[in-house]
């Protein structure tokens, strides 16, 4: 707690890590769409803004050489590479907000949640999962622009993430929307512990065991389709 008079309450990040069609993302955004006091924070990348995006609103776009700066003397609480890019999440922006009385919430993948846990280890960190595999599957592929080799790599991903579900503090089964919402901003604000990972044991080994099956015929469907000779 901030000791000046009058000061807001300092908050803990939010930090919701899962795998692919989880709908941590989902989450994430309706805690910060139906309250004030929760807020996304800015993250830094080396990409060029899109057209619509403003420095320092949407991202603090900085350059590759700046990038590796902040990386070397470590302001970043986590930071990754992706599709040539990178991204990171300033800690000065995560510490400014909590003085600020607010909570900021992050969802992202598990190996960047295990960077955060490492560089800031007083946040609230939560584990997503889907009620059951269907749902997860369903969820991955809804859009219909999934090929079907990246459907495979997701699920491929998820079972590697869900290896680590037992790393985390709390779980939170994300079956219906609005239930969540308040059940993680409870978490956020310390007025719910949540459920432990052993809590959902019986849930999370039939997650796997049902995507490791899912993940197997897909994977042999299309081995099959590729040693299938042309025709024509």
């Amino acid at each position: 707690m901030n000791d000046a008079p009058g000061a807001p309450e300092k908050r803990r990040p939010l930090v919701l890590a899962a795998p692919s069609g989880t709908g941590k993302t989902t989450i994430a955004r309706r805690l910060v769409e139906e309250n004030d006091d929760f807020v996304f924070s800015t993250s830094a990348t080396t990409r060029s803004p899109r057209p619509g995006e403003t420095d320092g609103v949407d991202y603090s776009f900085v350059t590759a050489e700046r990038f590796r700066e902040m990386a070397d003397a470590g302001e970043f609480a986590e930071w990754a590479e992706v599709h040539g890019n990178m991204y990171g999440t300033p800690t000065a922006n995560l510490e400014a907000a909590s003085e600020r009385g607010e909570t900021v919430v992050m969802d992202i993948d598990v190996q960047g949640a295990a960077q955060i846990q490492a560089s800031m280890p007083d946040v609230t960190l939560v584990f997503v999962l889907p009620p059951d595999a269907p749902t997860m599957l369903e969820r991955i592929t809804k859009r219909g622009t999934e090929s079907e080799e990246e459907v495979v790599r997701r699920l491929r991903s998820a079972l590697e993430e869900l290896a680590r579900v037992y790393e985390f503090e709390r779980v939170l089964v994300n079956d219906v929307l609005d239930t969540a919402v308040a059940d993680v901003k409870a978490m956020a604000l310390g007025e719910d512990a949540g459920r432990r990972p052993m809590d959902e044991a019986d849930r999370i080994d039939t997650l796997r065991r049902d995507l490791a099956k899912e993940l197997r015929q897909r994977s042999e469907t299309l081995r099959d389709e590729d040693a299938r000779p042309e025709t024509g």
